[in-house]
């Protein structure tokens, strides 16, 4: 019964390989549902895209991006795509399963994550945008819906909608990004005032507010309005008394949560107090693997920075006159490093 209801609606892939279950998520033009691979006998997840509902721009702009995208990114924090179908009517993208649901579920299912958990999701975040800069790709859409939860506990992101390959000018400048993306809750300062944006650097913003958002159970800012929104935003955030987290780690978060010209880079982050201390923690490797490769398709597949944080040195004091440190004072472990607590570190950060 369930085969023959799957072939009804979707024959081209009940009938080929795939027997389509229940549906993931649905938005206005496409559709996610797990699926069973026939052929490869193992469960995936097929986002359906509609041609008729999807808007010009999309089919025209995003999908053709997405799929040059996806093509190229295999990492083990990253959702693995194996095939795309294009029908008259619609697009299929088969791709891995993540079973266990998004990281949204999960913070509202455990209220919040603990720190030591949290540090090892950030890191599988961290170590799959890295691998996507690596390869000159920005996300630009990551958000707490767009991290999926596997069955080794491991976050891994999908949702490449509105990823892209960003390029130079021949004078060896970053072209900046001009298109607004994503959600107003993830989206940093630059974007929200409208100015062309360095795309890795808002990526970082994105992975700041996810960490915020794991270990508080709710969003640094207040997504409602966007001219409130845009003010708190250029303010240093606030952070809630309850559940207790470590100043190191509210201190990293600090460096993360600020205008674009101040923000750590993802490649310096390797070099942070809290940092080092989640990647002592034992946790599953995420090491890069061989992916499973989907079957040819049966119809048409279509082809298609850094900046310097400030430190403590680096900012102005009411008693005293600027001090500049290099980004290896910044970023790299003190010798001899100054003990200091947490309020102190703060108001230096402000």
């Amino acid at each position: 019964m369930f085969k023959e209801q799957t072939r009804k609606t979707f024959p081209s892939l009940g009938i080929a390989r795939f027997i389509v279950g229940k549906t993931l998520g649905q938005g206005s033009y496409a559709t996610v549902k797990s699926a069973y691979d026939v052929t490869r006998k193992h469960k995936v997840a097929v986002k359906i895209i509609s041609k008729r509902k999807a808007p010009d721009d999309y089919l025209i702009k995003f999908l053709p991006r997405e799929i040059d995208v996806i093509k190229v990114l295999k990492h083990p924090c990253l959702i693995s795509f194996f095939q795309v179908i294009e029908t008259t009517t619609r697009f299929f993208l088969i791709m891995e399963l993540s079973e266990h649901g998004d990281l949204l579920e999960q913070i509202r299912l455990r209220k919040h994550v603990r720190e030591s958990r949290a540090g090892i999701w950030f890191k599988n975040i961290h170590d799959g945008l890295s691998y996507m800069h690596n390869k000159q790709i920005v996300h630009r859409d990551l958000k707490c819906e767009n991290v999926l939860i596997d069955s080794k506990d491991e976050l891994k992101i999908t949702d490449f909608g509105f990823a892209k390959r960003m390029t130079k000018h021949k004078n060896g400048e970053l072209v900046l990004s001009e298109t607004y993306c994503g959600s107003y809750a993830y989206a940093p300062p630059e974007i929200l005032k409208g100015s062309p944006y360095d795309a890795y650097v808002a990526d970082v913003w994105s992975m700041g507010v996810i960490l915020f958002t794991m270990l508080y159970g709710r969003l640094p800012y207040d997504d409602s309005n966007h001219k409130k929104l845009l003010k708190q935003v250029q303010n240093r955030v606030v952070f809630p008394p309850k559940p207790e987290v470590s100043e190191e780690c509210r201190i990293f978060i600090l460096k993360i949560l600020v205008k674009g010209q101040d923000r750590i880079p993802l490649s310096s982050m390797k070099y942070d107090v809290w940092f080092k201390k989640i990647t002592q923690v034992e946790a599953p490797s995420c090491t890069i693997e061989e992916s499973v490769t989907g079957q040819e398709p049966t119809t048409v597949d279509s082809g298609y920075g850094s900046g310097n944080i400030n430190c403590p040195s680096n900012e102005r004091s009411k008693d005293s006159s600027d001090v500049k440190c290099s980004p290896q004072e910044c970023f790299e472990e003190p010798k001899e490093p100054k003990v200091l607590t947490i309020d102190e570190k703060i108001a230096q950060l402000q």
